[in-house]
């Protein structure tokens, strides 16, 4: 534990309420784009792993926390709670959900996402390098949360925007990271997008380098899809099987 580097990396942690945020909705007005940020979320001096939807007009629609940091996370970040179960918001590009990294492991989560009606999907994950050989976990390797990114499109019937961090030699030396089984070398980087059956829209960018990659959403494919299956319409069963949720906050200090 580097108690002087969860000191800085807190300071540079955003909060939600904060100067910074207020100018990143700015910028989304200004360009009329909807702008998804996953981010490290400070709420006073607790750290949590943080997303937010920001509208077109700069409205900030959607702010969840992911509901359980896996790991070595758990180190530094706390859990998120029942409000982050509402993680789809509705845009002016239509109806926008996040999940990040490991939530994507959860068949629970990822139902809860879809069933509010999910459009477009942003799938947040750290560097993610192909995988190595050896004992390193295959399931945090580029082939397999690519491949979650289209299943995710195939379940939902919906567009996924599949986004990974991209990590420096720099990165690496300050977080003392090299050797270990994770985020040990330079790159991790994809950017893909995903339609509604699963399949690859885009081209693939160099996984060192920070880019955008770009496809136009037919929406009426949505339908086209659902038409053949709806895991929360006509294919599902919810006589026999359904999903409970608790989406109030649980306050430390509560009155009665």
């Amino acid at each position: 534990m580097d108690f002087e580097m969860n000191v800085r990396y807190a300071e540079n942690s955003l909060s939600i309420d904060s100067e910074e945020m207020k100018q990143l909705q700015s910028c989304a007005a200004e360009n009329n784009i909807v702008v998804c940020i996953g981010h490290a979320e400070r709420k006073g001096n607790s750290l949590y792993i943080g997303q937010c939807t920001i509208d077109n007009t700069g409205e900030l629609v959607m702010s969840r926390r992911k509901l359980k940091p896996v790991h070595m996370e758990r180190t530094l970040f706390g859990d998120g709670d029942g409000p982050s179960l509402n993680n789809v918001a509705t845009t002016g590009v239509g109806k926008v959900g996040q999940l990040s990294c490991a939530d994507h492991f959860n068949p629970l989560i990822v139902y809860n996402t879809y069933s509010q009606g999910e459009e477009i999907h942003c799938s947040a994950w750290p560097p993610v390098a192909p995988h190595p050989g050896g004992p390193a976990p295959y399931s945090m390797a580029d082939e397999a949360v690519a491949a979650f990114s289209s299943v995710y499109s195939m379940q939902a019937q919906c567009f996924t925007l599949h986004s990974t961090a991209v990590i420096s030699q720099p990165s690496i030396d300050k977080l003392g990271v090299d050797g270990t089984p994770l985020f040990n070398r330079p790159g991790g980087g994809n950017a893909r997008i995903y339609g509604p059956d699963g399949r690859l829209l885009t081209t693939d960018l160099p996984p060192s380098e920070e880019g955008i990659v770009y496809a136009d959403l037919d929406m009426s494919l949505i339908a086209k899809e659902k038409g053949f299956l709806d895991n929360c319409g006509h294919a599902g069963k919810p006589e026999l099987l359904w999903l409970g949720r608790n989406v109030s906050e649980q306050a430390p200090v509560r009155s009665v």
